[in-house]
């Protein structure tokens, strides 16, 4: 067993090439193998968001704090808040980011495959960002 302590773990700015605004991850865990799953919190702050992305078996997202956006390649932007947890299947090109007003945090697990747990992709244009939202 192994106890990991609040505060053992330097918070990380996320970088620029993935994300658009001011993004800090702090690791969570990753298992040891052949386990391959690892967690992390990210909060966004208000416009801050990720590039279009993929996992190859996919990510769940557990919202903590504030609020904040989801959205699949073709489909409208859906408003996410604390409580809610999304699932992106496996290979599902998505972004997640937080309001234009509201900061947002979200615990994200995903598992790793042949050394690989995302697959970076261009950036959320504005125009993306602001594109049409589903409230529910």
């Amino acid at each position: 067993m192994e106890l990991k302590r609040n505060g053992s773990q330097p918070s990380a700015r996320g970088p620029a090439e993935y994300f658009t605004g001011t993004v800090r991850i702090d690791q969570l865990f990753k298992a040891p193998g052949p386990a391959r799953a690892s967690g992390a919190y990210v909060t966004f702050e208000p416009c801050a968001r990720s590039n279009w992305h993929t996992h190859p078996l996919g990510q769940t997202l557990i919202v903590t704090s504030g609020c904040g956006f989801v959205q699949s390649w073709g489909g409208p932007i859906k408003v996410i808040r604390p409580g809610d947890v999304v699932w992106c299947p496996a290979g599902e090109k998505h972004w997640h980011g937080a309001s234009p007003t509201t900061a947002m945090t979200h615990i994200a697990i995903q598992e790793e495959l042949n050394g690989k747990v995302v697959d970076w992709m261009e950036k959320v244009t504005d125009e993306q960002y602001q594109g049409p939202r589903d409230e529910q």
